[in-house]
């Protein structure tokens, strides 16, 4: 499972009709919305037939969406132990170990 959390501007006086193209947007779901500052925050959710890139860029390109922004990811994969193969090298920080 695969869930982002979105911030969209959105001209203040557009954003019922914004409201109602994003709920027609497979996984998309409207929490919030600031008629002041022309904000919306909005989640996507994975599900059959289509993923959360997919809907994200349907939901960018509403008329009435000026912008997207990425606020929350989250992956539902769990990793039950901790495989050295995959976790990635980390860099070098020139701190040296204690001994």
């Amino acid at each position: 499972m695969k869930v982002v959390s979105l911030v969209l501007r959105v001209m203040p006086e557009q954003i019922p009709t914004a409201r109602s193209g994003l709920e027609q947007v497979p996984g998309v779901q409207v929490h919030a919305e600031d008629f002041d500052a022309g904000r919306m925050i909005v989640t996507v959710e994975d599900g059959e037939g289509y993923s959360v890139a997919d809907s994200i860029i349907a939901a960018h390109r509403v008329p009435q969406v000026l912008s997207a922004t990425l606020a929350y990811e989250f992956n539902g994969e769990i990793v039950e132990e901790l495989d050295p193969a995959r976790v990635p090298p980390q860099p070098a920080t020139g701190v040296q170990p204690c001994h």
